[in-house]
């Protein structure tokens, strides 16, 4: 399927997904604040089917907007192809997935287009944005992939890849949250249906 498309919303809704792993643990691999929340808004989109609207700023309209650009520069500099993908599950409990900007050889990849003075900052600090390494790291956890590349993107500047390697312990905790997180939900729905 392709992201972005009804197909791609209806198997990602209801279910824990990579860029959303923030909201369910830390960088410090504890509970986020803001797991409850999640929680009830994925037991209530696997109740009524939808999705509630979630705010898309114009940043992030242009990003997306941007996304193939940046894909083909990606490939054009490490010389490596990108395979686009829909929604991929961790495995037959479908209970939790990413949907890659792109696989690649062994990784995969994670594109930004952020503002120009996003980017800036990315290319100054020269390493993941810690924003992203649950998302990173959760898509590797989903995918079983060895690394990951982070790259941001903005056109007339150099872009940023970095390659980001798999943290097995961070993989770990993140699968005892998931379980932990999958769990509650599951219960949270049957209680209210």
């Amino acid at each position: 399927m392709i992201q972005g498309t009804e197909e791609w919303f209806a198997a990602k809704r209801g279910i824990p997904s990579a860029s959303q792993f923030d909201k369910i643990i830390t960088t410090r691999r504890e509970p986020s604040k803001q797991r409850q929340k999640y929680l009830y808004r994925l037991a209530g989109e696997r109740i009524t089917g939808t999705s509630e609207e979630t705010y898309q700023s114009e940043a992030m309209t242009r990003g997306v907007a941007m996304e193939a650009e940046a894909r083909e520069t990606y490939s054009f500099i490490t010389g490596n192809p990108v395979e686009e993908t829909g929604f991929l599950f961790f495995d037959n409990r479908l209970d939790r997935g990413c949907s890659p900007d792109g696989l690649v050889l062994d990784g995969g990849l994670e594109i930004k287009c952020p503002t120009m003075a996003v980017h800036v900052e990315y290319l100054l600090a020269g390493k993941l944005p810690t924003d992203y390494y649950q998302q990173v790291h959760g898509s590797m956890y989903i995918t079983g992939r060895a690394w990951w590349d982070f790259m941001s993107f903005y056109p007339g500047m150099k872009p940023l890849i970095i390659r980001v390697e798999r943290n097995e312990d961070f993989c770990k905790a993140l699968d005892m949250e998931l379980d932990k997180f999958c769990q509650e939900l599951d219960a949270v729905v049957a209680a209210i249906s």
